[in-house]
C-alpha cells in the first residue's frame, strides 16, 4: 500500500513499515548515506549483539551521538519483551538533535520501545505537522500511537520486503530529492 495525500503548507512525510526482519533499518541507512549532502537529523537504531545473540539496542544519530535505547541487562519500569528501555537516558539523547531546525529527518525506527517516551512522541508529532520532510520506518503493529501516525492523511506509506528494497529506497530517495530540490548523489 503506497499512498500519498498532502497539504500545501505540510512537509512531506514518508513512513516504511514491514515485518520484522525486512530490512527496514537497511533501507532507512542507504537512504541516509544518499542524502547525506541534506544533512538529515535523526538517528538509526542498531542491533547490540554478544556471541550471535541480540541483546539490545543502540542509537546513533546524525549529527554523531550515541546512546542506548535498551538492553537485556538494564533494570528499568519499561520494558518490551526481555528489554529494559531506558526511557530518561533515550529522552536526554533525543533532546540534542534538534528535529525542529531541520529540512530534512530521518528515524528509524518508530516502535514500541521508542513510543515508550513522551518526548518521542511529541516530537515526531511535531515532526510530522512541521514543513519539513521525514522518512521513518515504523513498526507494522504497534501502539495506539504508531496506528495513528500510519493512519494520517498526511503520509506516504511504503510496505517493504525482501523483494521490494532496492525499489522501495529509490522511490523514497527520488522522492525526498525532489522535494528538497537536490541533485546528484550525497548531495
Amino acid at each position: 500500500m503506497n499512498r500519498a495525500i498532502h497539504h500545501a503548507e505540510a512537509g512531506m512525510n514518508i513512513l516504511i513499515t514491514g515485518a520484522p526482519g525486512c530490512g527496514k533499518t537497511t533501507l532507512i541507512e542507504n537512504v541516509a548515506r544518499e542524502l547525506a549532502g541534506a544533512h538529515p537529523a535523526g538517528f538509526i537504531t542498531r542491533e547490540i549483539r554478544d556471541a550471535g545473540e541480540r541483546r539490545g539496542f543502540a542509537l546513533v544519530s546524525f549529527c554523531g551521538r550515541n546512546g542506548i535505547l535498551a538492553h537485556v541487562s538494564i533494570k528499568s519500569q519499561w520494558r518490551v519483551g526481555k528489554y529494559g528501555v531506558d526511557v530518561p537516558g533515550f529522552e536526554a539523547f533525543l533532546q540534542e538533535l534538534h528535529l525542529s531546525d531541520a529540512r530534512l529527518v530521518i528515524i528509524d525506527e518508530i516502535g514500541k520501545m521508542e513510543c515508550l517516551s513522551p518526548l518521542f512522541r511529541t516530537r515526531v508529532t511535531e515532526v510530522l505537522d512541521s514543513p519539513c520532510v521525514l522518512v521513518a520506518s515504523i513498526a507494522l503493529r504497534g501502539t495506539p500511537f504508531i496506528e495513528a501516525l500510519k493512519s494520517r492523511r498526511d503520509v506516504e506509506i511504503y510496505s517493504l520486503d525482501r523483494r521490494n528494497q532496492e525499489q522501495v529506497a529509490g522511490d523514497v530517495t527520488m522522492r525526498v530529492r525532489g522535494a528538497l530540490c537536490i541533485t546528484g548523489r550525497g548531495s
